[in-house]
């Protein structure tokens, strides 16, 4: 029988528990991507993330599932213009923790995410995954989301 968990909106005392998971948004990551390079970003971009959504003066919030363990996933979202203008809702960082996958997890995060979204008067929410993160694709496609930009790297 799954574990329940419930959602909620980020507080300080969940500061370690989210860092906790930011490693796996490496997963997916390019192969000549330096590792520790990698880690030491998606470490910068939750940090700015939480204190963001704690800042009242910020467009911005991030959202944590929790279980019996404690903090089992977070997704942060703020606002973000596109290059041809429109103000979209993005998602920043949507982590899970391995544990509890596939319960519903990331699709009840992510439904928060567009419900912040809709709140705001957003129409559009946007975010990115690397191109080798099949899972996360795949997952992505099943809520309805399309890909947009292919960004592509060649070595010199």
């Amino acid at each position: 029988m799954p574990v329940p968990f419930g959602v909620r909106p980020f507080v300080e005392s969940d500061r370690d528990e989210v860092r906790a998971l930011a490693p796996r948004l490496t997963e997916g990551v390019a192969p000549w991507r330096e590792t520790r390079a990698v880690l030491a970003a998606v470490r910068t971009w939750v940090d700015r993330s939480m204190d963001a959504a704690l800042d009242a003066d910020r467009a911005a919030a991030l959202f944590v599932a929790v279980d019996a363990n404690g903090v089992c996933g977070f997704v942060s979202v703020s606002e973000r213009e596109h290059f041809a203008g429109d103000l979209d809702a993005y998602v920043g960082e949507l982590v899970v923790h391995r544990h509890a996958g596939r319960r519903g997890v990331g699709r009840a995060l992510i439904d928060v995410a567009e419900g912040w979204a809709l709140a705001r008067g957003r129409t559009r929410l946007t975010l990115d995954t690397g191109a080798r993160n099949a899972p996360a694709r795949e997952f992505y496609q099943a809520l309805g989301y399309a890909e947009e930009d292919i960004r592509l790297s060649k070595q010199l």
